[in-house]
């Protein structure tokens, strides 16, 4: 079964939390929050923070293992740019972007995954 968490309007550039989302991705849950543990940036905080609530959904759920969940998706999608100007001299101005961004991890079981295919036999 699939858990999922999302954050939107994270107050991050986009670029810069998809290194981090594409890192995890593939990694059993537990493995993915200890690596990201021991980075210092802001990106890994908001992906961990992600990867905590997706585990949390997989619990309230009824997920029998929370240590065979995998991480099948992470992905980083930009969000709304807030844009303003900032005054210049002699009476120009220069564009501000801030820019957002949201967050999705999806959160799925290994004994899914391993089950292979039925093919009928004939």
């Amino acid at each position: 079964m699939d858990y999922k968490a999302s954050h939107k309007f994270a107050d991050m550039n986009a670029r810069k939390i998809r290194p981090f989302a594409t890192m995890v991705r593939g990694m059993a849950a537990d493995e993915a929050l200890e690596t990201l543990r021991f980075y210092p940036n802001k990106a890994a905080r908001l992906v961990e923070q992600v990867i905590k609530s997706a585990m949390g959904n997989a619990e309230d759920r009824g997920a029998r293992a929370k240590e065979e969940l995998v991480v099948v998706e992470s992905r980083v999608d930009g969000g709304p740019i807030m844009k303003r100007f900032m005054p210049r001299a002699r009476g120009s101005a220069y564009p501000i972007k801030r820019r957002y961004a949201h967050i999705v991890i999806k959160l799925s079981d290994m004994e899914e995954e391993q089950q292979p295919a039925e093919s009928p036999q004939s």
